[in-house]
Order: C-alpha cells, then structure tokens, then sequence
C-alpha cells in the first residue's frame, strides 16, 4: 500500500476542486497546480483545468503571448507571468515566495503537460524540498497520444524528448539507443526532421519500425507508418509532411540478432571484406540489409576470432 494522500475538498462557484493535503481554510503555503492545455484542439481542456485557471491567483506562462490567446478564448483573466528555460531560475525565489504567502498558482506550457520537454522541473523541485503542495491535473499530452494511435508495443517505451540539434551528437545520442528494446518516442521539429530521419535510417537501419505523428488533434493530423526508410522517403517527397509538431516513433530493437536478415548480411560482410576494410563493410551490409551496424560488426569480429 501507498502513502495516505490526505485530501480537503473546497467548494468555490459551486465547482468542486480537490486540494491534495491542502485544508484552505488553515493553510499557510498555497498549492503549485501544473494544468495540462491542449496540443491543438482547444475541446480538449478539461473543466477542471479551467476551473484551476480562473480560481488561482495567478498563471505561470512559459510564453504569455501564445497563452494569453488560450485563456481569451476561455474567458479567463487571471493575471500571467513569464517562466520559461531562460529564466525559470530566477524566478523560482518569487513563485516560491507567493506560494508561501498562501497564493494559489497555476504552471502551464505552450501545450500539453508541463514539465514534459518544457519548463518547470526546477520549481516543482524546490517546492517538494519546502513543503509546498504541488497538485499535476491530468489531461492532453503529446507522448501517450502519439503512442497509443501509433500501433507500436505501448506495453513497454522510452521518452527521449528532443534529440540534439547538432548532427554529431544526434548520432551518438540514436547509437546509444540502437539496442533498446522498448519502443522510443522523441520530440522533433519541422526543420530537422528530414535530417533526423536520414541519421535513423543510418543507425537503426532501412526496416526499424517507424510512425511519424503530426499535428495531432489538429485539422491535418496525420500518422505515417511503415519502416525507416518509407517513412523517410515519404516525408522527402511531401513537404506538407515536413510542417507542424511532429512526433517520432521507433519500434525497439529485435529480440534475436541472428535472424535471417542477420545472416544475409554477413554473408555480405564476407564478400565486401574482399576489397573494404571490416569497419566500412560492416557499414554498408547494415544499410543494405537494413540491420544495427554495430551488432553486425561485432558478430562479423566474432567470426574472425573463432
């Protein structure tokens, strides 16, 4: 069994919110709500999250511009603040100092969850090491959307976020996760993805299971399945492909790494080593055969010292 979580109940406009360990009668320190908005489709805010928005005392907006237009739409005139990745640091001391006073305040992102690739994570931290109540609604986020449409595995996955930008590090952030076994999801924006595809199909190999999902819950939302390589070809040859929030999907790394794919490719190995260096043949059996790179050249290195 769990921990206790004591829970008072408030009752304000007739709507009920649940405070968790907060009794706002006696309570000296407000609560942190981290409220989830919608990744498109503004239907998908929860009522609760809109009662948070309009009840609390004030909004802690990664970009008050982009939200100020949600919270119009809403009718909701809470007053905002910034806090985003350049200066969540320094304003940690004064939402801590607000919250102390007994402010109620909400945390909110561009879209979906905050926290999730976004701003946050510092001042929640701080506010479990003090004591501070932090309340996460539930509600739209672009990770579990993706994958539950996606028809990968979803009984076991790894979020990675955003991959480098640098195309250096992104390979050796994608080799890293060449043998996981657990479907992987990242976050990916419209004027890298044809690089990251290219380095996908470089390092997972032409036939990894592959799902790009786009501007999901929007007008032109889109998933594209098929392996690497089709999914990459596709969106070379589609620029509409190229646009909006994107997600990429991997299927995990196969249980069995002699396969026949496997096979075929050493044998591959073998007859490229006649004129290649085992490194470079290894390398190109892979692409040709759609298999991990590094796994066949330790297999292929393997044969030699047996």
């Amino acid at each position: 069994m769990g921990d206790t979580i004591n829970c008072t109940v408030e009752r304000h406009n007739d709507t009920i919110l649940f405070l968790p360990g907060v009794n706002m009668t006696t309570a000296t320190t407000g609560c942190l709500y981290l409220v989830p908005t919608p990744i498109g489709n503004l239907a998908d805010i929860t009522e609760r999250a809109i009662t948070v928005l309009q009840q609390c005392d004030a909004i802690a907006a990664e970009d008050t511009r982009h939200s100020g237009q949600l919270l119009q739409h809403f009718g909701i005139q809470t007053p905002m603040f910034a806090l985003h990745e350049h200066n969540e640091r320094q304003r940690v001391g004064q939402v801590i100092e607000r919250l102390q006073q007994g402010q109620q305040i909400a945390l909110i992102s561009d879209a979906g969850m905050p926290l999730i690739s976004d701003p946050g994570y510092v001042l929640v931290t701080q506010c479990r090491q003090l004591g501070i109540p932090v309340s996460a609604l539930p509600g739209a986020c672009a990770v579990v959307t993706a994958l539950a449409g996606s028809g990968l595995p979803t009984d076991r996955f790894t979020f990675e976020g955003f991959l480098p930008a640098k195309p250096q590090q992104r390979r050796k952030r994608l080799q890293e996760l060449v043998n996981e076994p657990r479907t992987l999801i990242f976050y990916e924006s419209p004027h890298r993805i044809l690089d990251t595809l290219a380095d996908v199909v470089s390092v997972f190999g032409v036939s990894r299971p592959c799902v790009l999902a786009r501007e999901l819950s929007k007008q032109f939302e889109t998933y594209l399945s098929g392996s690497a390589e089709e999914i990459q070809q596709q969106v070379a040859a589609d620029s509409n492909q190229q646009r909006g929030e994107i997600v990429l999907m991997l299927g995990g790394a196969p249980a069995d790494d002699t396969d026949e794919a496997t096979s075929a490719a050493l044998q591959t190995v073998a007859v490229l080593r006649r004129e290649l260096p085992l490194k470079k043949a290894a390398a190109l059996a892979a692409e040709i055969h759609g298999v991990r790179k590094n796994a066949l050249y330790q297999l292929a290195l393997a044969s030699d010292n047996q």
